[in-house]
């Protein structure tokens, strides 16, 4: 699919997102859209994925298109910071955020992540996830350390360096109720890390997010909008069973900045982020 055939399907999945509006919440899924609507509303794009994989320039167009002002980035798809930089530009949306593996985190890799950030605009330079053999104790506290020193060179280039959350963070890794999430809490130094919390996993490791973001301020600029549905499903945001109003009522308690939607297996990808941003926009 060429780029000007993939904004006209685009354009069609837009217009028809425009016509489900007038269906009643009930009868499309979901609930009544958030009150108070979000302002700026993000998305992560490992969301769609599939679409970046074939036109990354006709995906930003798109995701514009919906509503959307910014985007996180889960890689560039083979392209060059300055090419990818020139289609956010045309799109009108910014990138505030990219997620980053630790070799990109580390030595030389973390220079060349730290160029790329300044061509995107990038201001966090954000840890997706731990592999298995660090999800430990000990793990968790050298992933700390790994990502204070990161964020140390970080700072000197302007930027912060993040880590985002899945649900076995919150499992216990030592005695005393001691978890992976505390542990990290405690050990990242707070001048130069912070988390993108997301809150789909969070509630699944059973979390009580809203006392973490009550509990630990300006932690969490970032976060991931993701719903849990009724039988503990992934779900389009206002499909589920998350209490957004309530999580969002603590934003300036808990620095949150950047809102960005996911889901990480979609059915229809842009179905789903038309829905999410429907919702979160009250529209």
């Amino acid at each position: 699919m060429d780029r000007k055939d993939f904004l006209r399907v685009a354009g069609l999945g837009v217009l028809a997102g425009c016509a489900r509006e007038q269906v009643p919440a009930a009868e499309d899924g979901g609930r009544a859209g958030l009150e108070p609507p979000l302002d700026v509303i993000g998305v992560q794009l490992y969301t769609v994925r599939s679409l970046m994989s074939e036109d990354v320039a006709g995906t930003l167009d798109a995701v514009a298109a919906i509503g959307y002002r910014e985007v996180e980035f889960a890689g560039y798809f083979g392209n060059s910071p300055a090419e990818v930089r020139q289609w956010l530009d045309a799109a009108g949306l910014v990138a505030p955020a990219a997620h980053f593996g630790i070799p990109e985190l580390t030595g030389e890799g973390l220079e060349a992540t730290i160029e790329s950030a300044h061509i995107l605009g990038h201001r966090w330079l954000v840890l997706p996830s731990l592999p298995g053999d660090m999800q430990t104790a000990d793990g968790y506290r050298q992933a700390a350390e790994i990502l204070n020193t990161a964020g140390a060179t970080a700072a000197e280039a302007g930027l912060r360096v993040g880590y985002h959350n899945h649900a076995f963070e919150f499992e216990e890794v030592e005695a005393g109720g001691v978890t992976g999430f505390s542990l990290l809490l405690q050990h990242l130094d707070p001048s130069l890390v912070d988390i993108e919390i997301d809150f789909h996993w969070s509630a699944v490791g059973g979390a009580d997010s809203v006392a973490l973001l009550r509990d630990n301020p300006g932690r969490f600029p970032l976060c991931h909008v993701k719903d849990l549905s009724t039988d503990g499903e992934m779900a389009d945001v206002g499909a589920g069973e998350i209490d957004w109003a309530e999580l969002f009522a603590l934003s300036d308690t808990a620095g949150l900045r950047h809102y960005f939607v996911e889901h990480d297996r979609p059915g229809d990808p842009r179905a789903s982020i038309e829905a999410s941003y429907r919702y979160l926009s009250g529209t």
